[in-house]
């Protein structure tokens, strides 16, 4: 009686085993990197600015009484200078800049934008040099995740890796092949479905975020089955542990 209870018992834990073992195909991230890297060469943001985005721009020059015309700087009855609240891209994708009027931002990178500024204020002034930065940049994440929410960006460079790891990276319960990047373009919501663990997914436009990007990750089957706070893996675990001891001891009874 006690070795066929050994036997059941023996033969019940290796199908736990088999079970709960997960494929490290599913979980590790960029497995053909090696294969991808070899044949890309650069990849670069396609980062543009997009209407309702809001511009810092700075212009500075070898003399500052100069370029004050051409600087948002509010300036407080006490005489100290107060940042200014930036440039709204217009619907129509102008802004309204000092003495030279509206000028076109949307469609621009920041480079092209701060050189035609550059061209123009050079009417005026001797080499100004012109800084633009990115006020409203963020990115949201949800789903799946150890920490979800919103998540400010300095600069124009923010990548779905990058996001996801200022989110505490996936849970164990993520789907790391069917994560969504949710995007506005030109008025139109536009998204893709990327797969972690394949490293092409560099080559995606969608792996270098932009302005208000979404990230939905999507949770797995275990996640929707088991809704409570120990999840399917332990209760399948407790479950079987309940029965191997009610064999055991009916067999050496």
């Amino acid at each position: 009686m006690i070795r066929t209870a050994i036997k059941i018992l023996f033969t019940a834990f290796l199908l736990l085993l088999l079970g709960s073992c997960v494929s490290k195909k599913e979980i590790i991230y960029f497995q053909n990197l090696p294969e991808v890297l070899s044949q890309l060469d650069s990849v670069q943001s396609n980062f543009k600015i997009k209407p309702n985005d809001i511009l810092n721009i700075t212009v500075s020059a070898y003399d500052p009484a100069a370029v004050k015309p051409f600087n948002l700087v509010l300036e407080s009855q006490g005489g100290v200078l107060a940042q200014n609240q930036g440039y709204l891209t217009g619907a129509d994708g102008y802004i309204n800049f000092p003495v030279l009027g509206k000028i076109k931002a949307a469609g621009l990178t920041r480079a092209e934008l701060g050189n035609q500024l550059t061209e123009k204020i050079s009417e005026y002034i001797l080499d100004p040099i012109v800084t633009i930065n990115i006020l409203n940049f963020q990115v949201s994440i949800l789903g799946a995740v150890n920490r979800p929410g919103t998540f400010g960006v300095q600069g124009e460079r923010l990548t779905l890796t990058e996001a996801i790891s200022r989110a505490g990276d996936l849970s164990m319960y993520g789907r790391r092949d069917n994560v969504l990047v949710l995007r506005e373009n030109n008025g139109k919501k536009d998204f893709a479905y990327l797969d972690l663990r394949d490293a092409k997914i560099m080559e995606s436009d969608y792996f270098y975020l932009q302005q208000n990007d979404l990230i939905y990750v999507e949770p797995n089957n275990a996640a929707i089955q088991s809704p409570g706070p120990f999840g399917t893996g332990t209760r399948t675990i407790l479950s079987i542990v309940s029965l191997l001891v009610s064999l055991i001891v009916v067999f050496i009874k």
